[in-house]
């Protein structure tokens, strides 16, 4: 799955750079790394973290919750997310329908059971055409057929599927039926609509069968969180966070109401509650974000900042901080509030309590840390990449 959208991302960047070039020519680099510029440009642009109001409110932590589309590779906020898929996979048509229609149906029809059955039943047409393709009512579909209205019909991208393979829409008799409707003013025959097989298509059964597999193993397409990577000198302010309302799954009325409800929580926490009581708490508590903004803070004080889901695995965050350090193999663990040790790698944010946000300090081993500083001359400034501290920040 992944080889194949990383094929469709290739096609669609090189082959709308423009005809009649290859792609080592160096005008159809710098095109591409023109697009890409321009890409990065008006993303950072729209990704600058709001300034303080007027009447003295903090600065939010992040300006939203972003996405990298996989198709093209731009980032986007999340309320434009779906948008930009529908605009990419429709620029896509004009590259391969068939792939384009496939990624419309897994992507854009949201009951994933539906997505099966319907796909199945594609699948089982094409069958019986590769199978029989000597027999014409297995080239021939009904559109008003019971089953294919309930199974197919109802599903977006499907239509524009059997086109791209290679069906066309006519209206054809139907055997028997006209002849008693002559006393009605109506044709002399009843007629229906089909999809039909194009002839030239039983020539190339194998792209058919080629066809009905790549519907078959496709998935949707998933925008990538982006992690909105950042690194910010040391500062006593680490541990406030300000968060915009994409964060929680919450209307902005709840938001107030939980704002409010946080001052009491010391309060509700020394109250005799019952265990029942407590975990139903603790599993509405988790459903009210869907992202947290995670800050780890390292031994020389440089703190590192990036987004995840709430559901994602602590094991996501190790990944992202060995992926900023300049020795990405050195041993080190990450503390929780209050120094809790994260040790168990399944264990999502929402179930060791890093939602909404959270700073985490990390500590190195101590013996190996001793090891590599004795075998160098000159330990580096920071553990981090040289490239991350050149856009350190400053937190406000």
């Amino acid at each position: 799955m992944r080889k194949f959208f990383q094929e469709i991302k290739a096609d669609l960047k090189f082959k709308t750079a423009g005809p009649g070039q290859k792609l080592s020519d160096p005008s159809r680099k710098e095109l591409m790394a023109e697009a890409a510029a321009s890409e990065k440009g008006l993303s950072e642009e729209e990704k600058v973290v709001t300034s303080p109001d007027e009447d003295g409110a903090a600065a939010l932590s992040v300006s939203g919750v972003y996405f990298i589309c996989p198709l093209t590779g731009a980032v986007v906020r999340k309320d434009k997310k779906e948008k930009h898929l529908r605009e990419a996979i429709e620029s896509y048509f004009s590259i391969d329908p068939v792939a384009a229609s496939i990624m419309e149906i897994h992507t854009f029809n949201k009951d994933q059971e539906k997505v099966r059955v319907g796909v199945e039943t594609v699948a089982k047409y094409l069958d019986n055409i590769c199978f029989h393709p000597e027999e014409e009512k297995y080239r021939k579909i009904k559109l008003q057929n019971k089953v294919f209205q309930e199974r197919i019909s109802c599903l977006e991208g499907t239509q524009r599927f059997f086109q791209a393979v290679g069906f066309e829409t006519k209206t054809l008799p139907v055997p028997g039926q006209g002849k008693k409707f002559k006393c009605i003013k109506l044709e002399s025959e009843t007629t229906e609509e089909y999809y039909v097989l194009k002839e030239e298509m039983l020539s190339r059964l194998e792209d058919l069968k080629a066809y009905k597999e790549q519907l078959l193993s496709s998935g949707p397409l998933r925008a990538q969180l982006d992690r909105q990577l950042c690194v910010f000198q040391p500062s006593p302010e680490a541990a406030r966070f300000e968060l915009p309302n994409d964060f929680y799954n919450l209307t902005v009325e709840e938001i107030k109401r939980e704002q409010r409800l946080r001052t009491e929580a010391v309060e509700k926490a020394s109250m005799l509650r019952t265990r029942a009581m407590r975990e139903k708490e603790e599993q509405r508590e988790m459903r009210k974000y869907n992202y947290t903004l995670l800050r780890v803070r390292f031994p020389d004080g440089y703190i590192l900042q990036g987004t995840f889901y709430a559901r994602e695995p602590v094991s996501a965050l190790y990944s992202f901080v060995r992926g900023a350090l300049r020795d990405d193999w050195l041993p080190f663990e990450l503390l929780g509030p209050g120094g809790l040790k994260l040790t168990d790698d399944n264990l999502a944010f929402n179930e060791c309590g890093l939602v909404p946000s959270a700073l985490l300090t990390l500590s190195w081993d101590a013996a190996v840390m001793a090891d590599v500083q004795a075998s160098r001359e000159e330990p580096p400034a920071s553990p981090l990449k040289p490239e991350l501290l050149c856009s350190v920040q400053t937190l406000s």
